[in-house]
Order: structure tokens, then sequence, then C-alpha cells
């Protein structure tokens, strides 16, 4: 079966529990990470995670907007996106 991947990024003022929060999400929705990055700089976090929404019983619009959600909870922005769009927003 083809990973069904997607490609999460939050950016905001550094706070406690910014990880937690959008991996514990992640887990209880069986979407997995596939890879992770995560920075912060002058007290602004910045992450990237890609993963993979294959076994997720929750359609990808569903989760989009639940993880909008959490990043207005944390003020941060929590951007989810479809591999293959971000690709093709991404090619010159």
């Amino acid at each position: 079966m083809e990973q069904d991947k997607i490609i999460i990024t939050v950016v905001g003022k550094d706070t406690v529990g910014i990880l937690a929060k959008v991996c514990t999400y992640l887990a209880n929705n069986k979407i997995n990470i596939l890879d992770i990055s995560q920075t912060i700089v002058q007290g602004i976090f910045n992450m990237m995670m890609i993963a993979d929404n294959t076994n997720s019983e929750k359609e990808f619009d569903q989760c989009q907007k639940e993880l909008d959600q959490i990043g207005e909870e944390l003020g941060v922005q929590v951007k989810c996106q479809k591999e293959a769009i971000f690709e093709m927003m991404h090619r010159i």
C-alpha cells in the first residue's frame, strides 16, 4: 500500500508543549511521523514534519482543521498539506 504523505509545519512564539500537543494528536489519530526537523531561533519555534496519514480513520480535511485549531490554542500557526500539492507548489 502506498503511503499518504502529508507535510505539517508549525511556526510561532516558542512555548512549552507545542511538540507534545501536535505529536499526541498525530499518535491518537494513527498518523505516523516519518521525519521531523525543529529549530528555535530567537524565541521563534519552527518545525516541519513529514507524516504518513494512510492509517488515519479521519479524512485529511478534518485533520487539517483540527491541527489548525490546536495551533490557535497554542498561539502558533499549523499548516497541513498533502505532499503532492506541497511539491507542486514548490516546483520551479
